[in-house]
C-alpha cells in the first residue's frame, strides 16, 4: 500500500502563506519557513495597529484643533469646555476639519465657546 502523504492539503497551506508573503524583501517572500514567521509578526503588527490608528488620529485631530484655538489667544481645554457648556456636540474629527476648511465657522465656534466661559 502506497505511503500517505499530506499532498494537496500541506502544498494548499503553504500556498496560502506565502501568497500572503508576497511582496516581502528577501527571503521572507520566497521560503516557506520564513515567510511563515513573517506572516505571523505582519497579522500581529496587523492587528495592534488597527486599534492604535484610532489613538494616532485622536491625538492629530486635538492637535489640530489645539493649534487653531490657540491661535486666538484660547487653549484647546478652554475651548472643549467652552463647547460642553454651550451644548455643542461636534467630536475632534469635524472640529479639526472646520478649523482647516472654514475659518469663519471655527471663529464663530470659539466665540460661542468663549461666551459660555465668560457667563
Amino acid at each position: 500500500m502506497p505511503r500517505a502523504v499530506n499532498g494537496t492539503v500541506a502544498r494548499n497551506r503553504r500556498k496560502k502563506i506565502l501568497k500572503l508573503a508576497k511582496g516581502f524583501r528577501g527571503s521572507r517572500g520566497n521560503l516557506y519557513r520564513k515567510a511563515r514567521e513573517a506572516v505571523e509578526k505582519a497579522l500581529c503588527y496587523a492587528y495592534r495597529d488597527r486599534r492604535n490608528k484610532k489613538r494616532d488620529f485622536r491625538r492629530l485631530w486635538i492637535a489640530r484643533i489645539n493649534a487653531a484655538v490657540r491661535a486666538d489667544g484660547m487653549t484647546y481645554s478652554q475651548f472643549i469646555h467652552g463647547l460642553k457648556k454651550a451644548n455643542i456636540e461636534l467630536n475632534r474629527k469635524m472640529l479639526s476639519e472646520i478649523a482647516i476648511q472654514s475659518e469663519e465657522s471655527f471663529k464663530k465656534l470659539m466665540d460661542t465657546a468663549r461666551a459660555q466661559l465668560a457667563a
